[in-house]
């Protein structure tokens, strides 16, 4: 019997169920600590790059990036095995984690509804990681290339019109935009982490397509964090991703669902889609964005002396 133990141990540490774990927490402190350093940053209304650059200016932020990146390559190595449903969902779990530190460490104070929604995501998550099938996945062909490039214009198309939004709205849009750049960088990694050799790796398109599409991802969301509520936009950001990234990883890359399961599947895949929309509809700005400061007021010019006409003896 503990012979039996240890190797079911093994399995599952040494599968891509527990790098999708190290995932969900990794994304939730880089959501945390990019909110608290984009709160700092000056409101952009313009769909400009040096948004990254001045953030990048502030260690907070680049250790959020940090662990981004660490979430990143966590998600990457948990895509060889798990279906695209599964990892593009469970990065919404890192919510929860990003909550729960917020209340801890920054004291935000989070309404009732955004709790019942966050435990809804839970159980959401729970139901897809019950029913998802390990599988490799099928090579992505050159139509797929071209659709994930075509993307890629839309989304920083769309983008340059998004920034002018303001408050909730340009939080959720903003943030859908992002999704759908993340989702794509996903849909390119899930084939991507099959090449067997380093050649192959570095020559294959989707490599390239997979880094613009998660700077410009990367780039709409620092926007969309900047406009006040770190939960409506990161919610914003994974229910727009999730559902891309899981049609593509069902009918063209072959993601599986264990037999006699599509129900919980589906059901699971919908009330995480659903706790994800309710949440950009009922989160409250934990900061609000931070306004260029005024200028000083206008100097008043003093009064000429009264001149006296000259007098005569």
């Amino acid at each position: 019997m503990p012979g039996r133990g240890w190797s079911i141990v093994r399995q599952v540490v040494s599968s891509g169920w527990a790098f999708l774990a190290a995932m969900i927490l990794a994304y939730g402190v880089a959501n945390l600590l990019q909110s608290a350093a984009a709160a700092r940053t000056t409101v952009h209304h313009t769909f400009d790059p040096g948004l990254l650059v001045r953030l990048a200016g502030q260690r907070t932020y680049l250790l959020g990036i940090g662990c981004q990146v660490l979430g990143f390559v966590l998600a990457f190595l948990a895509r060889e095995e798990l279906p695209l449903f599964l990892v593009q969902a469970s990065v919404a779990a890192g919510l929860g984690v990003t909550a729960l530190l917020g209340v801890v460490l920054l004291k935000w104070s989070l309404p009732v509804a955004e709790i019942v929604l966050l435990v809804l995501l839970m159980f959401g998550i729970a139901g897809l990681v019950n029913s998802a099938q390990p599988a490799h996945a099928r090579p992505l062909g050159a139509a797929g290339i071209a659709g994930l490039t075509v993307a890629l214009l839309l989304i920083g198309g769309l983008g340059f019109f998004a920034v002018r939004l303001h408050g909730a709205l340009g939080s959720v849009v903003l943030g859908s935009l992002a999704g759908v750049g993340f989702s794509a960088a996903a849909i390119a990694a899930r084939p991507l982490a099959n090449e067997s050799s380093a050649a192959g790796f570095f020559a294959n398109p989707l490599l390239y397509l997979l880094v613009v599409h998660s700077l410009v991802g990367q780039l709409l969301l620092g926007l969309a964090m900047q406009r006040g509520s770190t939960t409506a936009a990161v919610a914003a950001m994974d229910a727009a991703g999730a559902v891309p990234a899981a049609i593509v990883g069902l009918l063209l890359l072959g993601d599986r669902i264990q037999p006699g399961k599509e129900w919980l599947a589906a059901l699971g895949f919908v009330v995480t889609l659903a706790a994800v929309i309710g949440l950009t509809r009922y989160a409250e700005p934990q900061h609000h964005p931070a306004k260029p400061a005024p200028p000083p007021p206008a100097r008043r010019p003093e009064p000429a002396p009264l001149r006296t006409a000259p007098t005569t003896r």
